[in-house]
């Protein structure tokens, strides 16, 4: 019998749907629910106290109302604070996102890499662990950056980000001393993967990479065996709070498969 149960997806915003579009190639049969915490964004500007509080709550919430099989916290400043409470909360299994630091080490030929995340991501001790650990011989750079989350989510309302815009962010990776040795940025944060050639125009020869692909090898792993439908509904859209902003992104989102959008 065909298992209709779907796969949640969470992030504060649309940053998520870089995690979605590989999981979909992996498993295209998969029923899908995107939910953005829209009430709540962005995330990177919050504090560690107000994300651990909301976030287990409000998944808690999710999990009841769509009884997912899976559960994504599509977000990494998220992930980075609250995945041991919500794992904690919750009764389905969750996958959680972390910077891709191992995997940009292994990549960096000039051994600086850059971290580019919000400002909650990059001063977490966790990310102090991943250096620590996959990156030791490697100078990392870091810069948080609210302003190109606000471009990710504009760009999906239908405003493009001006090239100017994108390297004013990246120069906070660049300006550093050892900057200019930076051959591998990690996006570390699932917004910026929406931005990556616009990013990549004004930063060539420097390599981009997320945690995408990975986490979708990860939901296949911990799905395998599963039924899916033989005919997968179209994806859920969900958001906390649905104004003209939210309806602007919905209207994007229906032509890659997404429903019209609904509020929790």
């Amino acid at each position: 019998m065909d298992d209709a149960r779907p796969i949640l997806f969470f992030d504060s915003g649309v940053g998520g749907l870089s995690v979605v579009a590989p999981t979909r190639d992996l498993l295209p049969s998969a029923p899908i629910v995107y939910a953005a915490d829209s009430a709540g964004f962005p995330y990177g500007t919050r504090s560690e106290a107000e994300i651990a509080a909301r976030i287990p709550a409000l998944l808690g919430r999710l999990v009841e109302r769509y009884r997912p099989r899976l559960a994504v916290i599509a977000c990494n400043t998220a992930s980075t604070i609250a995945l041991p409470a919500v794992r904690a909360a919750l009764d389905v299994p969750v996958v959680g996102t972390v910077p891709a630091i191992k995997p940009a080490a292994a990549m960096s030929a000039t051994r600086v890499i850059g971290v580019l995340g919000t400002e909650a991501t990059v001063r977490q001790p966790y990310v102090d662990d991943l250096a620590a650990r996959f990156a030791g011989d490697c100078t990392v750079l870091r810069h948080g950056s609210a302003r190109l989350v606000e471009l990710a989510e504009a760009a999906l309302g239908g405003e493009a980000p001006s090239p100017e815009d994108v390297a004013i962010e990246l120069r906070g990776l660049f300006g550093q001393p050892g900057g200019e040795r930076i051959d591998v940025i990690v996006n570390a944060c699932t917004h910026f993967p929406l931005l990556e050639a616009g990013m990549a125009a004004v930063a060539p020869g420097v390599r981009f990479i997320d945690g995408g692909p990975g986490i979708a090898r990860r939901i296949a792993s911990l799905t395998e065996g599963q039924d899916w439908p033989e005919s997968p509904p179209p994806a859920r859209l969900v958001f906390t709070r649905l104004d003209d902003r939210e309806r602007r992104i919905a209207r994007t989102l229906a032509a890659r498969g997404f429903a019209v959008a609904e509020a929790l």
